[in-house]
């Protein structure tokens, strides 16, 4: 996928927010960015699927733009545009796609727990899954709705999105 802005992606700012499906990822990112856009940080977000979604709905005329054979189809309105891209090939990393985001102070990204980047890991012992940060170095901290006492990193509280949004401006380096 070609960068679309013509700057590296390596000037984001960048911190994931990783866990297993059911932990509360989605919850704590939502709760979390109107704390950080009240201290004026700018964000964006990236959410990766493991599966096929699609935003737009068949006989809409975008979805037949696309159908017919588009590569790209821009939708505009008054309060908002999208663009879709259709991949041909491997799926784009995460560079690739921070590289089309337009300039922010933060990208949350949820998901792309395999790659290297900052993280805070969203863990629930009652799940039953195995933490993460065990094995993944890049995990900075840990939000959790139990003591976690063998974790060597920060545990922040799952359900303080305050508290966790100073985490992140810390760990960013951002003032708020």
């Amino acid at each position: 996928m070609p960068a679309r802005r013509g700057r590296a992606a390596e000037g984001l700012r960048v911190l994931g927010i990783v866990g297993w499906s059911g932990s509360g990822k989605t919850t704590l990112l939502t709760a979390l960015l109107p704390c950080l856009i009240a201290r004026g940080v700018t964000v964006s977000t990236v959410k990766h699927v493991h599966h096929g979604f699609d935003i737009d709905r068949p006989g809409k005329d975008s979805f037949r733009h696309r159908e017919a054979g588009a590569r790209e189809v821009l939708i505009s309105g008054a309060q908002r545009w999208a663009l879709l891209h259709e991949v041909a090939g491997a799926e784009p990393d995460l560079p690739a796609l921070l590289e089309r985001l337009s300039p922010v102070d933060l990208v949350l990204v949820e998901g792309f727990k395999t790659h290297p980047f900052a993280k805070l890991e969203v863990h629930r012992p009652a799940l039953g899954k195995a933490p993460i940060w065990p094995g993944d170095g890049d995990i900075r901290a840990v939000a959790s709705d139990a003591a976690l006492p063998c974790c060597p990193r920060p545990v922040l509280a799952l359900n303080d999105a305050a508290a966790v949004a100073d985490w992140v401006l810390a760990e960013m380096g951002q003032t708020g």
